[in-house]
């Protein structure tokens, strides 16, 4: 009986799901509650309309479902903004604009390019292009920090040419733990996205040992998330969060209401 709180529907560029069929999903699998997070990435370098929200109609839509299912499962309006620095004015202008209940910042686009694409990884090692990515982080971090959690903070291990064969937080832990940091001091959270199951890593996003680590620094808000773009990724492996997380020091997790957060036992 859990939350998950990062999915996508057709409102995102990457998605054909509607989002009645989200929420159907979520009660089947008898989740305590969902968050819609749908994306808007300005910007997208590959596809630039890609990735554009139209933010009246969601908040419109959103709304009716909240309301359409209020006696069955709550439904909290979200959004997962692509963190660049240029864009900070964008984003402080629209989450003026719109009452999100929960705000991921996440880093999809590195200096133009989506590590998603093997061109990101051209011209360069794995563990250079690899550190580039989490660099990122922090410039984007320094130019806007008005998010609730930072989501998947080692997405860049999903695409990569050997993913996460070579990859572990000991290689990249002084700019981890830089971006651990930057994160608690200014009150955010991390996220757990079983996505990195789904992508064959034997991990979530971020891995065990970075979860660890942000708990070892006193970090105590993370929110659980599949990243699912289709119902049946909804609360993907969401079996093996409580025992995961429990492993990493934590006896709670987090789910976000009017950008306030609540701490919900696992």
């Amino acid at each position: 009986m859990m939350w998950d709180v990062h999915m996508h529907t057709s409102f995102s560029g990457d998605s054909d799901t509607a989002v009645q069929d989200m929420i159907e999903m979520a009660i089947s699998r008898n989740l305590d509650g969902i968050c819609i997070t749908d994306h808007l990435d300005f910007d997208y370098p590959q596809e630039p309309d890609l990735f554009l929200l139209d933010l009246p109609r969601y908040d419109k839509e959103i709304r009716r479902y909240q309301a359409l299912y209020a006696d069955r499962i709550p439904v909290c309006f979200g959004i997962e903004l692509g963190l660049q620095p240029h864009l900070a004015d964008r984003h402080r202008r629209i989450l003026c604009d719109y009452a999100f209940d929960f705000v991921i910042g996440s880093s999809h686009v590195v200096h133009g390019t989506d590590p998603y694409y093997p061109e990101y990884y051209h011209g360069r090692t794995e563990a250079e292009a690899y550190r580039e990515y989490f660099e990122s982080i922090l410039e984007n971090i320094a130019a806007f920090d008005d998010f609730d959690v930072y989501g998947h903070i080692d997405y860049v291990v999903r695409y990569g040419p050997n993913k996460n064969n070579e990859y572990s937080y000991e290689k990249y832990k002084d700019v981890l733990d830089e971006i651990l940091r930057v994160l608690i001091e200014k009150g955010k959270g991390i996220e757990v996205n079983t996505a990195g199951f789904k992508y064959g890593l034997g991990q979530p996003n971020p891995a065990q040992d970075v979860l660890f680590r942000y708990r070892e620094l006193g970090g105590e808000i993370i929110t659980l998330g599949a990243d699912a773009h289709v119902p049946e990724h909804v609360a993907y492996d969401f079996h093996k969060l409580p025992d995961l997380l429990k492993a990493c020091g934590f006896s709670r997790y987090t789910v976000f209401h009017n950008r306030k957060p609540e701490f919900l036992s696992l």
